[in-house]
């Protein structure tokens, strides 16, 4: 892993673009870390897009920083400037195609959509965090935070070192990733918006329900997708705090 880009934001924030291979992302570190003090993690998912999801990151990363964490993001694939997944665009046509129409959603758009993202970004994000760990301010435990919540949730499900999530329904979610949902048993902190257009209510209830998780919270509010109201997130960052310190 490469660091590069150094800059100190106005609150003491280190932030620092990285590349993993041919995979870049973003670090940031709080004033406080330091190899004698290392901090713990949040590794902060999103839909894809860096430059244009930075301003956001930047946020939720600040917000975690004045609680004690680092945090890092990497790009999805096919997201940003990392080369195109035409499978993957063909069936955000598809879809795009069936929403104008007023037709279903099938599975099969949603697997050819999510599927390889999950396959993929997966490794991707087990990889950056074998790195990340190895830097001496950046310790553990290790949370996830938002994103895509398929990916969020084979990644709790199959990396140990993840010891709590924040998932946010909001996605569309493949049948199998209620799969990978029963094989969670981290805590976990789930935000749904009640009223959000492109959010199959039930079927965000429904996987909630599978997570095999005994500490699991499911935080509903009214709303459409961009409607999450400013303490939703501090509820999210009191979880963060419950179970990463």
């Amino acid at each position: 892993m490469d660091l590069f880009s150094e800059r100190r934001l106005d609150d003491g924030v280190l932030e620092r673009e990285l590349t993993l291979g041919d995979v870049p992302g973003i670090l940031w570190t709080p004033a406080s870390a330091s190899p004698s003090a290392p901090v713990p993690l949040i590794l902060l998912g999103h839909p894809g897009g860096l430059g244009r999801m930075h301003a956001r990151l930047s946020a939720r990363a600040r917000r975690s920083a004045a609680d004690g964490f680092a945090t890092a993001t990497i790009e999805l694939p096919g997201g940003g400037g990392r080369p195109r997944l035409p499978a993957v665009d063909e069936a955000r046509a598809d879809l795009q195609r069936a929403l104008a129409a007023g037709q279903p959603v099938t599975d099969d758009i949603v697997d050819r959509l999510v599927l390889p993202l999950v396959e993929q970004a997966v490794p991707e994000w087990r990889a950056t965090l074998d790195e990340l760990l190895a830097l001496p301010e950046i310790g553990g435990p290790v949370g996830f935070s938002g994103g895509v919540v398929a990916v969020g949730v084979r990644l709790a499900a199959v990396e140990p070192r993840i010891a709590a999530a924040g998932l946010f329904a909001g996605s569309y979610v493949p049948r199998s990733t209620f799969d990978d949902a029963r094989r969670v048993t981290i805590p976990l902190h789930v935000l749904l918006q009640w009223d959000d257009e492109g959010n199959d209510r039930q079927l965000a209830l429904d996987l909630f329900d599978a997570f095999g998780s005994s500490q699991k919270t499911l935080q509903a509010n009214m709303g459409g997708h961009t409607g999450v109201p400013p303490f939703a997130g501090d509820d999210a960052a009191r979880f963060f705090a419950r179970h990463l310190c």
